[in-house]
């Protein structure tokens, strides 16, 4: 009889640990594209700076009435645009963030159901794990 029930036992632990596997190998790609993404939005801003300084140094060398008055503008203009591509940035990021913790949420469930299963109430998972981001974000 064992020799019947053990395999299938390995078998049902064996496709246990590769789904769990697979659930986190997800979440880490989630969370690899997350963070590729805000990466990207960082270096978008810190070209966005570049040549903002780029410009605002060029009209300094004009000199003229005319180019204080752009200068003015291009400023007025490049601290708006600045301002609304960090704040994209922080939108992108706490989207980031927030699908990541939905990921994690997902995977500890799945996670602590299918192998040991435990069901924890949500509330107290949700509270571990907004602990556990707010922690990462420090």
């Amino acid at each position: 009889m064992a020799k019947v029930a053990l395999p299938k036992v390995g078998l049902v632990l064996e496709e246990r640990q590769k789904k769990i596997n697979d659930s986190l190998d997800m979440a880490e790609d989630l969370r690899i594209e997350a963070r590729s993404e805000l990466d990207a939005y960082e270096i978008a801003i810190s070209v966005a700076h570049d040549e903002a300084r780029k410009v605002i140094n060029d009209a300094n060398q004009e000199g003229t009435q005319a180019s204080a008055n752009q200068l003015t503008e291009m400023r007025i203009s490049l601290t708006n645009q600045i301002a609304e591509v960090e704040t994209e940035i922080e939108s992108v990021k706490e989207k980031a963030l927030e699908d990541i913790g939905q990921s994690a949420r997902e995977v500890a469930i799945s996670t602590l159901d299918k192998l040991v299963g435990i069901k924890i109430p949500a509330k107290t998972l949700n509270a571990a794990i907004d602990n556990a981001m707010t922690k990462g974000r420090k």
